[in-house]
């Protein structure tokens, strides 16, 4: 099937099977591989996108639901090539990441929590986040960047 897909900003037309999962759409296809596949099963979080501004988790979505819509990855969040996102920058100031596999999905869920609960609490935030997974146990710096993003105390 044709999808076109406006990814990160830029118009996608692929030809992809039907069974074609977002996420492997964004990475095979769109050659966007910042979005992971970390478990296929929606447990981890670890390929958490926006579709029309909302935070999914890509592979619980076929690329088909995607044509004719938005969707923005890790590499588009960036106003620039040269400046983080703030949530990025946050993460980065704050260490909150050790290994980085979900990093990607986790400042998208972050991003997306923002939006909803632009001032949140530590709880607002760990509960925002319980759908993204760190197996590294990095959750208290993770938390402290959103806190920090939020414009709160970290």
């Amino acid at each position: 099937m044709q999808v076109n897909v406006n990814v990160n900003g830029d118009g996608q037309s692929h030809d992809v099977e039907p069974r074609t999962l977002l996420v492997h759409y964004l990475r095979d296809a769109c050659g966007l591989t910042g979005t992971n596949v970390g478990c296929d099963s929606s447990s981890c979080g670890a390929c958490t996108v926006h579709f029309n501004g909302e935070a999914v988790k890509s592979c619980t979505m076929l690329a088909v639901q995607a044509d004719g819509e938005a969707v923005t990855t890790i590499e588009g969040l960036a106003p620039s090539e040269t400046e983080l996102h703030p949530m990025q920058q946050a993460f980065h100031e704050c260490h909150a990441l050790q290994c980085g596999y979900c990093t990607p999905g986790m400042v998208m869920a972050a991003v997306s929590l923002l939006d909803e609960v632009p001032n949140p609490s530590e709880h607002d935030v760990r509960e925002g986040l319980e759908g993204n997974l760190c197996r590294c146990t990095g959750y208290h710096n993770i938390v402290k960047a959103v806190l920090s993003a939020a414009g709160g105390d970290a």
